[in-house]
Order: structure tokens, then C-alpha cells, then sequence
């Protein structure tokens, strides 16, 4: 399905694809690329993005992105000087949702909790939290909470918009049913209130208001929304769930069963398949504004090089989305997100 869409966006399926860096980068670019942080947990590379004067609740943002969200992180690194801390701050926030998320399935599996009512209001109550929190925000009384502080922080350095920060809670809030996807359109619209959101929250830190940086935000974010689910699907499956689009597995004919078994027969792969395809679909789209987008806007979607890196390894691999390979860390990320940032190009 949609075959001539995947081969005409990233060639034949089975060959190698070239990989991101195979032009020889400038004199001197491996020297400033080498002074990105490494993901190992030492405190000298925090520091020294923070800088001497750096709060504490700065430096706990940064951790936590370290740690939680080393992509975003990398990429929040190439924005300029003037917005790199508030761009911490909105990730940290984003990083604090999707750990609340994770701590109820924590809980289920630590305490045991069976009763799905006593499940959800424990993740309800951390999404109330957040609610409360960013109402506060906006009223100049965070609470004493890390992310909380940098957040009113961000939002009183560059007027963000309060409904982008709702809408990321509300669509999470509405995730906590823990249920697969009925469709491939209830799947991008959850990441259009989440990750398409936070890059029109990134776009105002940038100061940019563009409507075709907004068109190529929507995109990305969904791509974002697709990359992440497959990514996860490994994950998931270890712990008996599955959330790719029931209406795609049902096309191919393929049960929770099969991806919970591993199974790696062609109807499974055509289902990662026709999902990849997707994402290459709103990666296109999203680059067909480029001679429209701001050039200042380009920072903001740099996370495009780490998902088509993803979706060029699932091709590879003809589409297994067990394969070991793709659980590997791409040691080469941070140059490649730095010669996409001096090529200016997303």
C-alpha cells in the first residue's frame, strides 16, 4: 500500500540508503561539533551549556532533557543564545507530562493497581496539577517547582500562547485510556495537539510568525506524532500493549498478537510500511514550504534529521520493527543535526 509514495520520497526499498553525513563537512566544523555534550552524566557538560550564572531551576531543566529527551535536547542546543532557555524550559515541560504517564503505568506495574478508575484518576491528578500550574503561570504565581519557574520564565520573556500549553495537556489527559489508536487519523491528531504544538510554542520563542512556518510545524509534528509510535512499539510490546492504528492492522490483517509475538511475517511489515510511508508523506510536505519558511524559523525543526535517520533504518531492514538496529543510539546524531543547522536547511 502506498508503495510509489515511499519509493518515490526515499528510493527502492531494499538497497542501503546513503546515510546523512557523507559530504565532507568544512574546516574546523568536527572541532565545533565535537563541544556538543556528550550523553554520558557528567555535570561539566551541563554547566557549560548553562554557563556560570546559570539558575538552579535552569540546570534541572537541563537534565531532565539530558536524561529524558536527549534528541530534543541536541536540537534545543543549535537555537540561538537568546531563546536556548526557554526552549529547555518548554521541553522540560513536555518531558514532565509524558513522565507523569509513565509513572501510572510504574505504579500499576510496582503496586499492582487493577482497577483501570484508580489508574487514570492518578494520572489525572498529575494533569490537574499541570493545569493548575500553567493557569498559575500565567497569573505570576508558579509554584516553587523547577520546570514550573523556568516555564513563567519563557512565558513572560516571549508571550507564549496559553493554549498551545492546554491543548498538549488536554490531548494527554486524553491519553491516559492507555488504548491503541482506532485510526491513522486519531494518531496525528494526537500529535498535532502535542508535538505540533510545541513547535508553534518553539516558533513564538524564535519570534516568528509565519503562516507557512505553521503548515511545516503541523507536518513535523505529525511525522513526530507516527516516528514516535513506531519507535515505542518494541517497548510497548514487552510490556503487553500495542498502539499502532487498529484500522491499518486490520487492512493487513494483523492482530495485537502478531506484535506481541514479534511475528515478522510481510502483513506485519506491510503495517510498519504503510505507516513509515506516512511519515515520509509529512516530511515532504512539511520541506515543500522551504523556500517560504523564514530562514530563522529553521532551528525550530531540526528534530526532522533524527526521524528521517529512523524511518532511512526501518527501511533498511526491510521494515522490521524488531530489528535490533533500531534500538541502537546514533552516536553520529549530534553532527548531523549540526551540519543541518549550518546547511540551514530542515
Amino acid at each position: 500500500m502506498a508503495a510509489s509514495t515511499l519509493v518515490s520520497a526515499c528510493g527502492p526499498l531494499r538497497p542501503g540508503v546513503p546515510g546523512l553525513c557523507r559530504r565532507r563537512p568544512p574546516r574546523g566544523l568536527w572541532a565545533h561539533a565535537r563541544r556538543l555534550p556528550e550523553p554520558a552524566g557528567s555535570g561539566r557538560s551541563v554547566a557549560a551549556v548553562s554557563g556560570p550564572g546559570a539558575s538552579g531551576t535552569d540546570r534541572y531543566c537541563l537534565e531532565l532533557l539530558r536524561k529524558r529527551d536527549y534528541e530534543g535536547y541536541l536540537c534545543s542546543l543549535l537555537l540561538p543564545a537568546e531563546s536556548r532557555s526557554s526552549a529547555f524550559a518548554l521541553r522540560a515541560f513536555n518531558v514532565e507530562l509524558a513522565q507523569a504517564v509513565h509513572l501510572l503505568k510504574f505504579l500499576n506495574t510496582i503496586l499492582q493497581v487493577k482497577d483501570s478508575v484508580s489508574e487514570k484518576t492518578i494520572g489525572l491528578m498529575r494533569m490537574q496539577f499541570w493545569k493548575k500550574t500553567v493557569d498559575d503561570v500565567y497569573c505570576d504565581s508558579p509554584p516553587h517547582q523547577p520546570v514550573a519557574i523556568e516555564l513563567w520564565k519563557a512565558v513572560k520573556r516571549h508571550n507564549l500562547t496559553k493554549r498551545w500549553l492546554m491543548k498538549i495537556i488536554d490531548e494527554r489527559e486524553k491519553n491516559l485510556d492507555d488504548k491503541a489508536y482506532r485510526n491513522i487519523q486519531e494518531l496525528e491528531n494526537y500529535a498535532e495537539n502535542t508535538q505540533s504544538s510545541l513547535l508553534y510554542l518553539t516558533l513564538e520563542i524564535l519570534g516568528i510568525k509565519d503562516l507557512h512556518a505553521d503548515h511545516a510545524a503541523s507536518h513535523i509534528g505529525k511525522a513526530q506524532g507516527i516516528v514516535t509510535c513506531l519507535r515505542a512499539t518494541p517497548y510497548h510490546g514487552s510490556r503487553r500493549r500495542v498502539f499502532l492504528p487498529m484500522d491499518i492492522c486490520m487492512l493487513h490483517g494483523v492482530s495485537q498478537e502478531d506484535f506481541l509475538r514479534k511475528s515478522q511475517d510481510k502483513n506485519v511489515r506491510d503495517v510498519v510500511y504503510d505507516m513509515a510511508s506516512q511519515a515520509h508523506l509529512h516530511l515532504k510536505h512539511a520541506r515543500s514550504f522551504h523556500k517560504s519558511v523564514p530562514v530563522k524559523a529553521f532551528p525550530a525543526f531540526l528534530q526532522t534529521v533524527a526521524l528521517e535517520d529512523y524511518l532511512k533504518k526501518i527501511q533498511q531492514v526491510d521494515f522490521d520493527i524488531f530489528h535490533p538496529s533500531l534500538q541502537q543510539k546514533n552516536t553520529l546524531l549530534p553532527l548531523s543535526l549540526y551540519i543541518q543547522s549550518w546547511r540551514k536547511r530542515y
